[in-house]
């Protein structure tokens, strides 16, 4: 039984394998390099999922990385509970050959009350008086002082929003390199976010991106040398490539135009009522899962989308996928952008209507995706100033609104989700063996495998 460690470079692809990142260039050379296509949707919870089930949407059930929940009437994005993942995952398979096997998910998602050893996640506090927390979430649940000592805080800030950097996969780095010290795992896996950033920023072919591939480079190989020195194999993986897109396509502005939307006032400002809309979407990339609560109107919903300006394609779940837990998540059509195009969640008409948490990074409130939480609004004069002042309130106790984000579609020029891609925006599995990875399903045997030769 050999110990492997998963890398998982988020964004990485053959394109971007070269002068500005040696080591991983160097890595390539030595080994073998498959590129494939993306899981369908080509985003972080459906790639994931599929990597570590060895299994489609179909029977693993994500379907995206989030989606309405019709019996609560509810959009849950970014849930953490493994349990919303079917299937046996790789730890499992492995145990059952080698009882003495071991697993650490290191901020892999859906990392909460799954049956790997050791884990660890984003999750932060939330007091009952408004206040909230950066922390983590690990399993066992003592671990979490116990590294946060070591390690010193995650670097949350950096993890997601406009502070994005690389300074969260380092940490996350650390934490791989924590766990191989005091568990020696049989399987790390290592979450590394950092291109992600950058590259729906800017876009693949923006020279801000050089630098950004020269940050993570520097810490794959600082990973790579500290694994060979721990005689644990190393296999690099990613999840998607990165479509430079133009335009945004606002499916629910459309809806709303036909009457299909219904909005509710929330002291002045407007929010979506998905339980009582006719039909409304579910924004995720460049896809978007369309629920219909009323049948009647079906076709017309249908022949609206397949007209749609940005709007490649239109899929239908149940033709995909068997009646199943896939089928009872997804939406009644799923709306796939074109190659430079991407969907939005906006509703509102006015901005002066737009819900508070519009202008704030809130993954969980938003009823979809919403990549303008990379950038800061540039119609504000003292950005710094104002987040001083917030941070100020918060310190003190009191209560705040963090509304630096802007409503501008336009300032986002990378996308992902859709599979039929390039090649060159195709993820990698990068290895010393000669996998043949030629779907995501297949990289779970190929992880096995390397465990197991």
């Amino acid at each position: 039984m050999n110990r492997i460690a998963v890398i998982n470079v988020v964004g990485l692809t053959k394109g971007l394998i070269g002068e500005h990142m040696p080591n991983v260039s160097k890595f390539a050379e030595q080994g073998h390099v498959s590129s494939f296509p993306p899981a369908f949707p080509a985003v972080t919870c459906t790639a994931q999922s599929a990597y570590l089930t060895g299994t489609s949407v179909e029977h693993h059930g994500i379907v995206a990385n989030g989606w309405y929940d019709r019996e609560a009437a509810e959009v849950k994005f970014w849930k953490q509970s493994n349990h919303l993942v079917h299937g046996e995952k790789i730890w499992e398979r492995l145990r059952e050959k080698f009882p003495e096997a071991t697993c650490a998910k290191m901020f892999w998602w859906y990392n909460m009350y799954s049956s790997a050893d050791f884990a660890a996640t984003p999750r932060p506090l939330y007091p009952a008086d408004g206040r909230k927390f950066f922390d983590i979430h690990t399993q066992p649940m003592g671990m979490r002082e116990e590294m946060k000592a070591d390690l010193g805080d995650f670097p949350f800030p950096a993890f997601w929003g406009p502070a994005a950097g690389i300074d969260s996969s380092r940490w996350i780095a650390e934490s791989a390199k924590w766990i191989e010290r005091k568990q020696q795992p049989t399987l790390n896996l290592v979450y590394l976010p950092h291109l992600d950033y950058c590259l729906q920023k800017f876009g693949p072919d923006a020279p801000e991106v050089v630098p950004e591939l020269q940050a993570i480079d520097l810490v794959v190989g600082e990973l790579l040398e500290f694994f060979q020195k721990q005689d644990v194999e190393t296999l690099l993986l990613s999840e998607y490539g990165i479509s430079k897109v133009n335009r945004a396509v606002h499916l629910n502005r459309e809806f709303r135009k036909r009457g299909w939307i219904q909005v509710k006032d929330e002291l002045g400002r407007e929010t979506l009522d998905c339980g009582g809309c006719r039909v409304f979407a579910v924004a995720d990339h460049q896809v978007a899962h369309v629920y219909i609560n009323d049948p009647a109107i079906h076709s017309e919903v249908n022949e609206m989308l397949e007209n749609c300006e940005g709007v490649e394609e239109v899929r239908v779940p149940s033709e995909m996928w068997q009646t199943g837990i896939a089928t009872e998540r997804a939406g009644d059509l799923i709306a796939i952008a074109e190659q430079d195009a991407w969907f939005t969640y906006y509703f509102w008409e006015e901005d002066t209507l737009a819900p508070d948490y519009a202008r704030c990074v809130d993954i969980h409130r938003k009823p979809g995706y919403d990549p303008a939480e990379l950038f800061i609004d540039p119609g504000i004069s003292l950005p710094k100033l104002k987040i001083a002042a917030y941070l100020m309130k918060k310190k003190l106790g009191m209560r705040g609104l963090l509304d630096v984000i802007p409503l501008d579609a336009s300032l986002v020029k990378g996308s992902h989700g859709r599979d039929k891609v390039p090649e060159s925006e195709q993820p990698v599995f990068i290895s010393r063996g000669s996998n043949l990875i030629k779907s995501a399903e297949d990289v779970a045997q190929a992880i096995v495998e390397a465990i197991c030769d």
